[in-house]
């Protein structure tokens, strides 16, 4: 529905001009509008709609979600909301109901002010508990990934560890057990997190209301004397208090917290606004949540631990302060914003709620033959789509011919009158489908447009009596328009089996305030916001009732804005909502099988197309997932509208029969049109492919070995200084089994303080005086390049290695060495470098990238350095999403050759196309929410899972369904952290910053079926920076395309491919 706010026609009905188009063009005005009073005013055309607009987004990752504030209990609905509809003749009119606000008298005079009177206290908040949420999360115990953290990091801080108030003496913590615990240690980790007693009240204690702290009891020894009583301070006026450190303030001292999550990209802003966390439930609203089976129960997952208690702020007196002072002011309290943002946050969905976009595919779906786009030309977001017939309409209705975006028909409605529903009316000879159009207006008339003529063949001026008209929908032979006052009209088909405006339509009621409707079978269910009924039409079409006696909702989705009927599953209804939530609910039962959470962006759009459900965005994306599974599945997303929301999604289901092909449309508001392979025919066939890939290739497996180090811009000779740092390439290279491949990444091979050699990255000056800090960076590298040469041939005399490529990056160093005896089988290396810094014009933080061919198949190693900074979590996962965008390398321009060599439907340019993908740096990720003697405490008893689960890296991949690094997988880790220590020792670091230890330095890698990772470690003999070394074992499957058993294959799929295009047609009629 349009957000344009249409003008009153003042009760005058503006006859529409029909504009003939014989041939392409732009529409002409519009037509001439009936004479005004002579004191009326033209008001001029809107020249655009208000659209809902996200924010921004730096990337193409998967957008920002709004939060909705909650909002308070509706007001009392009629009476006619809860009864069964009535029917009456179309011409009859409710009667409106009397005002109760003007029977009212004036309200009386408020008495005097007394301003010397003491203000009364405010009442204490009541607390509500949040109800339930149903998921179709399986039942198992997941591992440690699979849990989520209810803690974040500020956007920005100091380098330093977050200083954290221990826990006070005399208060017990409760330990958590594996199995209870909010994020339990991975099957796959070695360690075993702490056990505790089943008495422990934690495994079984949800989350509770806040209730303020009981005051300590007096002693004997307390006396009350009004000398020693504080002073009460001034009473803080309402509009100035602090929700959230009145919160910490009440909150008794909790049990030991829970993981704390970080900070990322998508994190809604509204958490910071100091919303309420908790939403107040309807009165009115029955919520399925706890109505439904036992099989359903199991879907559900754990309750999330009570909230965490951010009131561990720091004394002030353990602040460190320039200079002493004689007196220290005792403060219960100091601002800490890591504490006042861990408070304010709603703990988040499981990881296993977000689908899986691994192997998601960005290629869009275009018709090979046929118009993609079509300009509408105008501001619009009702469209409708039939055969080879697509309209739009508004103030002006077009039509266009979808095979060639030939305009037909353009025709005006005036200025004060707007077209709100348009749907093509159902014909009972299937070439007769599509021809004709039905119109709805916002003053209530109806119009029936017959496209060949390019005519209007009926009006029906009195269809809704003033009232606009929000949906008209084609239903078997019948149409159905709904109005915004609840009048239902379902227009019978005549003697010759099409509806028409001249039948008497039958008539009945449904309450006010429809926001989206769908037909399912005998069933209409209607959304108001959250709000959702179902209507039953009896066989005798006499009687038109709702089904359940209260509106179904639930309290964890936002409000319905789409819904969608997937033809495999008929008996299941899925509504799209703000919060990027799906709702799955049974037709025969009406309950809610699960919510789903897809995304953080709002959905705009839902649509059922085959097997699968297509839903747009508001940040102009399109998804389609495979519903099947558990969790769901990512098939594809791309950017179907430019940073354009998402108008509306439509999928044609006569086009099976009539075009010969499934064709979906959306409509953006950037004023186009896009037309869509519903059927994916590319993407089924690349699938196949790659499914039956054995039948034509060859595979074989070569190992690679991968290590990444920041060496603290140290050089090569400082290694001979200790015995143990000359044996770490001994260690690193293991000559008794030599890999095929080994690649070296270095960070920080030069000082990054060295303000001459950043600015040189910066301005790019060529001057004589910048030459000696250009010296210096290549002497560098061409040392560690000559070292690392000498260190192969002493410790693999039995191995002949090749120097394959090497790049350089501020730092950042890649040097890849090779089998001789393999170098013959590489072709096509490729590099290129990703800057970060200062928005990516200078390279001290940023990414190398290698490409290259090995047999038939494509491998791309990434050596990267993201920022810095304890909470500097957003401007890593940002960092990273930027490197994962770019398209730095040379992309194939042979669709075919990309098929071959590349996957997901990419070109080769971006670093997500390539088959196998081993990514190293210093990531810079760190601990969340523990002291530097906490973790240093964990360290040393072998508590590496506690560490774990507040890992910066493994919560963003648990938590943010958009980070880039998802589709990468990383080995268990089994290794103490890597940084900080100081150098020359094992002591982590003692210096006035005291940075606590963390798994900055990692590897992860991608490719299904064609890598996995053997070893993953890190070396101690090496002590000359303050990272420790991590390398990595991998073995990768290479392959050799046959092309003679490749087209033989190929064929086969084709067929296929026809008879599941056979089966969805059948489905669909």
């Amino acid at each position: 529905m349009s957000l344009d706010i249409p003008r009153d026609s003042g009760g005058r009905t503006t006859s529409p001009s029909v504009v003939d188009f014989s041939g392409s063009g732009p529409a002409t005005s519009r037509g001439v509008v009936a004479p005004r009073a002579p004191w009326s005013t033209p008001k001029p055309r809107p020249t655009s709609m208000v659209a809902y607009h996200s924010p921004p987004s730096p990337t193409r990752s998967p957008p920002k979600l709004a939060i909705i504030s909650p909002k308070s209990p509706p007001r009392s609905s009629d009476p006619q909301m809860h009864s069964n509809p009535t029917v009456f003749p179309a011409s009859s009119a409710a009667n409106p109901s009397a005002d109760p606000l003007k029977a009212g008298s004036a309200p009386p005079v408020p008495p005097p002010i007394n301003r010397a009177g003491k203000p009364k206290m405010l009442s204490k908040p009541q607390s509500v508990d949040i109800s339930s949420k149903t998921t179709l999360a399986p039942d198992h115990d997941a591992d440690g990934y699979d849990r989520v953290s209810p803690f974040s990091t500020p956007p920005s801080s100091h380098e330093g560890s977050p200083q954290r108030e221990e826990a006070r003496p005399g208060r017990s913590r409760a330990k958590s057990t594996p199995r209870d615990s909010y994020f339990p240690p991975p099957p796959l980790h070695h360690a075993v997190a702490d056990m505790v007693s089943p008495s422990d009240p934690r495994a079984s204690v949800g989350t509770q209301p806040l209730k303020m702290a009981a005051p300590p009891k007096p002693t004997a020894t307390q006396v009350d004397r009004p000398e020693d009583r504080p002073v009460v301070p001034a009473r803080r006026e309402r509009d100035n208090f602090d929700l959230r450190k009145s919160v910490i303030i009440q909150r008794p001292l909790p049990p030991e917290p829970p993981v704390r999550r970080s900070l990322d990209n998508f994190r809604p802003t509204s958490l910071n606004m100091g919303a309420p966390e908790r939403s107040i439930q309807s009165p009115r609203r029955t919520s399925t949540a706890n109505i439904l089976t036992s099989a359903t129960k199991s879907l559900e997952p754990p309750k999330p631990p009570p909230p965490r208690n951010s009131g561990e702020f720091r004394r002030s007196g353990e602040m460190t302060r320039p200079a002493p002072i004689p007196a220290k002011v005792q403060q219960p309290y100091s601002y800490d914003s890591d504490d006042i943002d861990s408070a304010n946050e709603k703990s988040g969905p499981a990881l296993t709620d977000y689908p899986d976009a691994s192997h998601a595919n960005r290629r869009p779906p275009m018709f090979d033959t046929g118009t993609n786009m079509i300009p509408t030309g105008y501001e619009t977001k009702l469209f409708a789509i039939c055969g080879e017939y697509i309209c739009t309409t508004g103030y002006v209705t077009n039509v266009w011919n979808v095979l060639n975006g030939r305009l037909l028909v353009s025709l005006s409605h005036g200025d004060t009158v707007k077209a709100t529903a348009v749907a093509f009316r159902p014909a009972k000879d299937v070439e007769d489908e599509g021809k004709r159009l039905w119109l709805g207006t916002n003053t209530g008339e109806m119009h029936e447009i017959d496209i060949p003529t390019q005519s209007i063949v009926c009006t029906k001026t009195s269809a809704h009596r003033g009232a606009t008209i929000v949906k008209i929908f084609r239903y078997a032979s019948e149409m159905w328009s709904i109005d915004e006052e609840g009048t239902l009209h379902i227009w019978p088909p005549d003697e010759f089996g099409h509806p028409t405006l001249q039948q008497t339509p039958f008539t009945f009621r449904i309450p006010r305030g429809h926001t989206f409707s769908i037909i399912s079978g005998s069933q209409l269910w209607v959304a108001s916001t959250k709000d959702i009924r179902v209507y039953t039409r009896t066989g005798d079409n006499d009687l038109f009732q709702q089904t359940t006696k209260t509106s179904i909702t639930q309290a964890t989705a936002g409000d319905v804005t789409s819904g969608a009927i997937l033809s495999s599953e008929p008996d299941r209804i899925y509504f799209g909502h703000t919060d990027g939530k799906v709702t799955i609910y049974s037709k025969k039962s009406l309950e809610c099988l699960g919510i789903v959470n897809v995304s953080l962006y709002k959905i705009s759009s839902l649509v059922g197309v085959g097997d699968y459900l297509w839903a747009g965005y508001s940040t102009g994306m399109i998804y389609v997932y495979d519903t099947s599974t558990t969790p769901w599945k990512v098939l594809k997303d791309w950017k179907a509208h430019e940073k354009k929301p998402i108008a509306g999604i439509l999928a044609d289901r006569t086009s099976i029969w009539k075009l010969d092909r499934l064709q979906v449309a959306s409509l953006g508001t950037d004023n186009l049109l896009r037309i869509w392979d519903g059927m994916l025919r590319d993407d089924w066939l690349e699938t196949q492919m790659h499914q039956h890939d054995s039948e034509y290739c060859d595979f074989r497996e070569l190992s690679v070995k991968v290590m990444t180090w920041n060496a603290g811009a140290v050089k090569p000779t400082s290694l001979r200084h200790n015995e143990q740092d000359q044996n770490f390439f001994r260690e690193l290279l293991q000559p008794e089994d030599p890999p095929d491949i080994m690649v070296f990444g270095f960070q920080e091979l030069v000082d990054l303080e060295d303000k001459k050699i950043t600015a040189k990255s910066f301005f790019k000056k060529k001057k004589s005086k910048e030459a000696s800090a250009h010296e210096h960076m290549s002497h560098q590298y061409r040392a560690w390049r000559d070292h690392l040469i000498r260190v192969l041939d002493e410790h693999c005399p039995r191995t002949n290695y090749t120097l394959l490529h090497t790049s350089n990056l501020v730092g950042l160093f890649t040097c890849i060495f090779i089998k001789t005896s393999e170098r013959n089988k590489v072709r096509d290396v490729a590099g290129a470098e990703i800057k970060l810094g200062f928005s990516g014009r200078v390279g001290n933080k940023g990414a190398l990238v290698v490409r290259f061919f090995l047999d038939d198949s494509s491998l791309c190693f990434i050596n990267c350095h993201l920022a810095a900074g304890q909470t500097q979590t957003t401007h890593r996962n940002n960092d990273a999403a930027a490197i994962m965008e770019a398209s730095p390398l040379p992309h194939n321009r042979s669709p075919s050759d990309s098929a071959n060599f590349f996957i997901g439907g990419g070109d080769g340019s971006m670093i997500l196309d390539h088959e196998i993908c081993i990514l190293n740096g210093d990531l810079n990720y760190r601990i969340d929410s523990m002291t530097r003697d906490s973790v240093i405490s964990a360290v040393k008893q072998g508590n590496l899972p506690k560490l774990l689960d507040r890992d910066q890296l493994l919560l963003s991949r648990k938590r943010n369904p958009g980070l880039r690094l998802r589709t990468f997988n990383e080995a268990p880790i089994t290794f103490a952290p890597t940084y900080k220590y100081d150098v020359g020792t094992d002591t982590y670091d003692t210096s006035e910053k005291k940075r606590s230890p963390a798994w900055c330095d990692r590897l992860l890698y991608r490719g299904v079926g064609r890598i996995k990772q053997l070893e993953y470690r890190r070396h101690d003999c090496v002590k000359v920076s303050d990272h420790r070394p991590v390398s990595g074992k991998f073995k990768i499957r290479v392959k050799t395309i046959n092309s003679r058993k490749q087209e033989a294959t190929k064929e086969n799929a084709e067929i296929e491919f026809e008879a599941v295009k056979r089966r969805i047609a059948g489905d669909i009629k």
